[in-house]
This record gives C-alpha cells, sequence and structure tokens, in this order.
C-alpha cells in the first residue's frame, strides 16, 4: 500500500463519529439501584463483619491464671528469657510516649540516647530481639564479599540464629574451639583469622566475640588485646553482650569500658533483666543509620514501641541490681549439685549451671519426668540450668531434693561412678545438651 493511501485511510478512520456505547436497560436500573440497596444495608453489613472480627483475649484467662503463671516461671530453670513482666513495669509502660518509631517517638528516642550514653557509643537502635540486633550488625559490617565472620564455636551467632550470618550476609563463619577451654585468645585468633587476597579463601571482616558466653565471663584484658589485634589488620569487632548486664554486675567493670573495644554491640533487655521485648545495637552515627535501614529491610521497622522501651527502661533501673543475687543463687545450685555428685560442666560465673548427672547413674530424662511430677512442678530442658531474676530459691531446693534422692536410688541399686567426664569449650561437642521429655 502507497503511503498517501495509508494517509487517506487513516484519516477516513479517524473522521467518522464514535459508535454509541449502549447498555442493556436491565444494567442501566440495576447500576442505579445499587447505591440505594447498598446504603440501605451498610449499617448491617458493618455490623455483621463488626461482630466476626471481635475478639476477647481476656475472657480465657480466670483471674489466678496470671498468679500461676509467675509461680510456674518461678520454677522454670529453662531460660531466662522466660521472666515475666510484673503490674509495676506495665503500670510504667503504660506512662510512654505514643509515637511512630519509624518517623519520631521521643520515649523510644530517649531511650536509644541513654543506651548509647552508658556503652559510650554515638547512638542506639531499638530492635525486637538479640538475634536481629546481632545480624544486622553483621549485615551493616560486611560490606562486598568475599568475606568471613570469626567466632566461637559455640557461639550464638552460629548454634542459635538458624544460619542467619549465611543467609542474611552470606558470609562464611569461622568457628574456633578455644584452646584453653574458656575463652577465645588472641593466639588463637592470630591463628585462625584469614588476611590477604588469596582467591581460595574468604577474608575475615568481622571478629564476633560473646559475653558472657555459656554464663562464663570473658576476661576484659583479653578482649582488648584481641581488639587491638583485629584493629591493627583492619577488621572490625562486634560483641554479642546479651547478658552483658551479668558481666558489670559481677565484675564491677562498667558497661562503657565492656563496650570500648567494639564496633559495634548487641545488649539484650530481655533476658537477664526481664523487658518483655527488645535488643539495642550500639556504633557510631554512620553504622547505626546504615543498620536501621536494615532493620526497615528486614522487617523490624516498628511502630509505637514507647511501651517496650518504657518497660525496658524499667527493667534497667530496677532487676540489674538484682543480679548478684541471681548469681549468688545460681552459685547455690552448682554447691548443690557438687555436693550431690553431679558434674559440673564448665565455670559457674553467673546465672548458668551446666551439669552431667551421669556419674551419680541418673539421666536428664529422668531428673525431667520425677521434677514435672512434683505438685509443684519444675520445668528443665536439659543439662543447662539458667537462673534468673524471678527463680524461687524453693525452686533450686526442690530441684536439688530430686536429683539427691534419684542419686541414692540408683547407688541403693548398685550403680558406681564412671571415669571421663565431659568436657567444655575444648571440645567440638556441645555441652549444651536439650531433652524432651
Amino acid at each position: 500500500m502507497s503511503l498517501p493511501l495509508v494517509r487517506r485511510s487513516l484519516s477516513s478512520l479517524l473522521s467518522r463519529p464514535p459508535k454509541p456505547q449502549l447498555c442493556p436497560a436491565t444494567s442501566i436500573s440495576s447500576s442505579a439501584r445499587r447505591p440505594v440497596n447498598m446504603a440501605a444495608n451498610m449499617d448491617a453489613v458493618r455490623a455483621q463483619i463488626a461482630e466476626e472480627v471481635k475478639v476477647d483475649l481476656t475472657a480465657l484467662l480466670e483471674p489466678d491464671d496470671n498468679m500461676r503463671g509467675f509461680q510456674e516461671v518461678s520454677r522454670s530453670f529453662i531460660s531466662d528469657t522466660i521472666t515475666a513482666p510484673t503490674p509495676d513495669m506495665y503500670a510504667y509502660a503504660a506512662k510512654a510516649s505514643i509515637g511512630d518509631a519509624v518517623y519520631h517517638e521521643p520515649t523510644t528516642l530517649a531511650f536509644e540516647a541513654h543506651i548509647a550514653k552508658i556503652t559510650g557509643k554515638e547512638d542506639a537502635l531499638f530492635l525486637p530481639s538479640g538475634t536481629m540486633s546481632n545480624q544486622i550488625a553483621l549485615r551493616t559490617h560486611l560490606k562486598q564479599p568475599p568475606y568471613a565472620v570469626l567466632c566461637d564455636h559455640r557461639s550464638h551467632i552460629v548454634r542459635y540464629e538458624a544460619g542467619g550470618t549465611a543467609f542474611h550476609s552470606g558470609a562464611h563463619s569461622q568457628m574456633v574451639v578455644p584452646s584453653n577451654g574458656h575463652h577465645l585468645t588472641v593466639a588463637d585468633i592470630e591463628e585462625n583469622i584469614v588476611l590477604g587476597t588469596d582467591l581460595h579463601s574468604s577474608p575475615t571482616e568481622v571478629i564476633s566475640l560473646e559475653n558472657t558466653l555459656n554464663g562464663s565471663i570473658f576476661p576484659q584484658d583479653e578482649v582488648i588485646r584481641i581488639s587491638e589485634y583485629a584493629h591493627s589488620v583492619g577488621v572490625k569487632m562486634h560483641l554479642d553482650g546479651a547478658r552483658i548486664w551479668h558481666v558489670a554486675a559481677e565484675t564491677g567493670i562498667s558497661v562503657k569500658d565492656l563496650c570500648a573495644p567494639f564496633d559495634s554491640v548487641s545488649l539484650c533487655l530481655s533476658k537477664g533483666l526481664g523487658a518483655p521485648i527488645g535488643s539495642c545495637l550500639v556504633g557510631t552515627k554512620e553504622f547505626i543509620a546504615k543498620a536501621r535501614w536494615f532493620r526497615k529491610l528486614f522487617g523490624g521497622g516498628m511502630r509505637q514501641t514507647g511501651f517496650m522501651t518504657a518497660a525496658a527502661a524499667y527493667a534497667l533501673t530496677h532487676n540489674f541490681p538484682r543480679l548478684p543475687a541471681v548469681h549468688a543463687l545460681t552459685r547455690k545450685l552448682e554447691a548443690g549439685l557438687r555436693e550431690i555428685g553431679v558434674d559440673i560442666i564448665g565455670p559457674v560465673e553467673t546465672c548458668m549451671v551446666f551439669f552431667d548427672p551421669s556419674p551419680v547413674g541418673v539421666t536428664y530424662a529422668e531428673i525431667i519426668e520425677r521434677a514435672r511430677a512434683l505438685p509443684e512442678p519444675i520445668k528443665l530442658g536439659g543439662s543447662r540450668l539458667v537462673v534468673h531474676i524471678q527463680t524461687s530459691p524453693k525452686a533450686v531446693e526442690d530441684l536439688l531434693s530430686v536429683i539427691r534422692q534419684l542419686a541414692e536410688e540408683k547407688k541403693a541399686a548398685g550403680f558406681v561412678k564412671p571415669e571421663a567426664p565431659l568436657t567444655n569449650g575444648r571440645s567440638y561437642k556441645n555441652m549444651y545438651v536439650k531433652v524432651k521429655a
């Protein structure tokens, strides 16, 4: 077809009047009636939907259920994460501001500023969990792969964070067994760190330490030596300080000094301190600004967090001073277990006791079953016993009585103590034995 003919055809099409768009009479009348019908029925429809979505959760609880809950917490050695917020903590939290933390939340900002101050860092970020705090810290430090994170083989970041370091950051974990069986030393670091540009290796970008680790305290002088070496070779330092409050309470070293050797620190508020939720990540302003971005990316950008940070502030003020008593009760538990003849796996320095009942012929499952059958049950999970601010001294006595009775029964049946106790950090075997019984 020639170009002039194409132009004439196009002109002819464009000059034609549009065809009228007729709708069926039934459609027009239905459309006209709909707003009237909907207006007439909307109140009933909305009332029906409101009836479907409403729920009263308090109706599920009996008046004394929460009191029973506090009783159960006081007799559980599973973890210090189970501590329950008290009425006084709730009352204080209810006074918090009601801003939006993604934009501006005054109580949360004030709390973050306080955490930054006591840790000696430029800025802080409130996060929902310690796992998110650790993983965002690592993701913020790790900028260009290939890279690796060096840590103790027992570290939370490699054992109990669902493979987050690999998933979120694509990082290799260089897990090191401490040569002294207690904590990593600068010699351990120097022997295992990967530096240089060998194409076959993944260079160490971050050294992540944990304090406490399995309840044991990382000596501060060794932390400083590791930090000085790491920074001399351009490697960042992160601290999983989930229970750093226990270290400060036990050693008398300020939180600021404990955090000083590190580029970033994660501090948990819902474990030893007993807040219902939250951790804080601290570092430079530039680091926290990037971490805040990752928090949003990870789905952790929360809204009205004022009541959460207010509860954490209450925990810092009222529960931190109670930690020395927790440590004393933990030592009492340790002494009782030793008196029975149970092996203690590793040092007892803060709030945890790892034990092995096999030297008296008893299994974890037997202890769990007997403790659960008490008139006031005790909840256990295996080799780890965690004492917290709401642990009852009577629960400690009752637990020791259960184990003592079982040991006596085994002895009466002719049991003889074997050799070969378990080890702590020197072994690749995890001393945290979880038992479902």
